[in-house]
């Protein structure tokens, strides 16, 4: 599989994150590693991949971040929109992994759900 066909939105310091990528190169896939919290993806880039994903951006956000409570994004009356603007700014708050294949994605966790894109 080329390396155009796979993209992983990376965070090398976590362990599922790592585990999702060792997953996908034992398969002999080598992903376009974005390491998106050195360049992290706009709010047009993130709600194009939940669409892909098919959930709202709170399936996305990280909510045991310091960020999600200093924002008060534990409010339920904060929509989508708000929430993807959080996620663009703080990157932290996305969750992570992302594997995108084709116009097909999941969230790796747990490490196996990378599987149903192969």
């Amino acid at each position: 599989m080329t390396t155009d066909d796979v993209i992983i939105w990376h965070n090398p310091r976590c362990s599922k994150s790592r585990a999702v990528l060792d997953r996908l190169t034992a398969r002999g896939i080598n992903p376009i590693v974005v390491r998106y919290l050195d360049t992290p993806p706009d709010a047009v880039k993130i709600a194009a991949v939940l669409g892909i994903l098919g959930v709202d951006a709170r399936a996305l956000i990280r909510k045991g971040e310091p960020e999600y409570k200093a924002l008060g994004l534990d409010d339920p009356a904060i929509g989508d929109s708000a929430l993807i603007a959080a996620m663009a700014a703080h990157p932290k708050l996305i969750e992570r992994p992302v594997v995108i294949h084709r116009q097909r994605a999941v969230i790796g966790r747990p490490t196996e759900a990378v599987d149903s894109l192969f």
